[in-house]
């Protein structure tokens, strides 16, 4: 069978055929447009146990188009799929088992071609410039994909990354944030519309997602220059949840340290003798950086340092830690210049993300076929665009931070402007 499969009777072939696995690539008509509002240009398939993968076209200049439906079809009857990119590869299309083989090479960079380069180079800011890349080049580079991931095909996968982070990321991002347009195009010089899509990235050192697109960092908004009040509501009103103190309460989980329900940044202002900003400050400073000497004494550090001790005598001699909840092991031989505190603020990174996933999973739950929807996650703050006739919705979430014992402050407006 040829490569290129453009045809009813081309397609039948593949579909008849007894592959249980495959890989497989969607190619849109540009990376440069957010998954949510561009569409499929082409599919690469290749079957496990074939000696070439095939090009599946649905709507590119060269070729005949296939029916998505059909492609739909023939990606329901295989077993399993392998991807790179799984959060991405659900914007296109859903199956109930797919290993993300990102999560195994994760600084991998996907193949081009000069013709890629060259097309793009002219054609600059092109919506649909895969259209025109001759569909011999794309099948080029998803061949050269698959030989170089296949290698991590079949590999033991962290299910924890791989079946729930894809999927909490991805359906926040498909709700997208409302902007006013004027606003928009005044502070980041672009008009994108009425809606904006946010795009996490958790394939990073620590596995703490960055949330970058378009040029904007979702994660870092300035608050006050005024480009906040960019982000409206597209229904009544947007309300934030901040989790307080919420590394000092991680780190408390980990070492069974209690505060006695008492707030945290109080309870450390008493035992510094400081204020309570002052207080939060040193905190932050002592997580991060060491403790310092003067409060080496104290209960909560003492056994801070007794289990990055152990943390640390456990990564020399095993070679790895593994992280609670999540079970992501951060390992010896892949990473360089690790010291015993960075490796804490490593883990608790992690910790915060894996606990974060957990309360973003049971949110998302809470808010299927509601209008109120999740637009926004920033480490320890959660954005809703929230609808005021679903009022018991929020008592509903808020005790989804209870149930794991998270203090938390809600703030809201008829902008991100708080």
């Amino acid at each position: 069978m040829f490569w290129l499969v453009e045809n009813e009777k081309q397609f039948s072939d593949l579909y008849q055929s007894d592959y249980k696995e495959a890989y497989i690539e969607v190619i849109p008509y540009s990376y440069e447009i957010h998954p949510v509002k561009t569409n499929i240009s082409l599919v690469y398939l290749r079957p496990l146990k074939s000696k070439k993968g095939y090009i599946l076209p649905i709507n590119h200049n060269e070729t005949m188009s296939l029916n998505n439906d059909y492609i739909v079809d023939l990606i329901g009857k295989y077993d399993k799929l392998y991807v790179w990119g799984k959060k991405e590869f659900l914007h296109f299309y859903l199956h109930k088992n797919i290993d993300d083989l990102s999560l195994l090479s994760p600084s991998y960079e996907m193949e081009d071609t000069r013709a890629h380069n060259f097309l793009n180079q002219q054609n600059p800011n092109n919506p649909e410039i895969n259209k025109i890349i001759p569909v011999v080049k794309h099948y080029e580079t998803c061949e050269k994909n698959y030989d170089n991931l296949k290698q991590y095909i079949g590999k033991q996968i962290n299910t924890f990354y791989n079946n729930k982070m894809p999927l909490v990321f991805n359906a926040i991002e498909r709700n997208g944030l409302q902007v006013d347009p004027n606003l928009f195009k005044k502070y980041f010089n672009q008009d994108l519309g009425n809606t904006v899509y946010t795009q996490y990235n958790y394939r990073t050192t620590t596995t703490r997602p960055s949330n970058r697109f378009g040029g904007i960092n979702f994660a870092a908004l300035n608050k006050e220059n005024g480009t906040r009040k960019t982000f409206i509501p597209k229904n009544n009103k947007l309300v934030e949840i901040d989790i307080s103190a919420y590394h000092p309460t991680l780190a408390s989980s980990l070492i069974h340290y209690s505060f006695n329900d008492r707030d945290i940044h109080a309870s450390f202002a008493k035992m510094y003798g400081v204020d309570y900003k002052k207080s939060k400050e040193l905190t932050f400073k002592q997580l991060y950086g060491g403790v310092f000497d003067q409060y080496k004494h104290l209960e909560f550090f003492q056994k801070i340092q007794s289990f990055i001790d152990e943390l640390w005598n456990n990564f020399q001699t095993k070679g790895f830690i593994e992280c609670p909840i999540s079970k992501y092991k951060f390992e010896k031989e892949k990473l360089e210049d690790m010291r015993p505190q960075k490796l804490f603020n490593y883990l608790l990174q992690n910790l915060e993300t894996a606990t974060n996933v957990i309360i973003l999973w049971d949110i998302i739950k809470i808010l299927k076929n509601k209008q109120t929807k999740l637009v926004l996650y920033t480490y320890d703050a959660f954005l809703l665009d929230f609808d005021i006739t679903e009022r018991d919705i929020l008592e509903q979430i808020l005790d989804v931070f209870k149930k794991h014992k998270l203090k938390t402050k809600i703030t809201h407006g008829i902008s991100y402007d708080f």
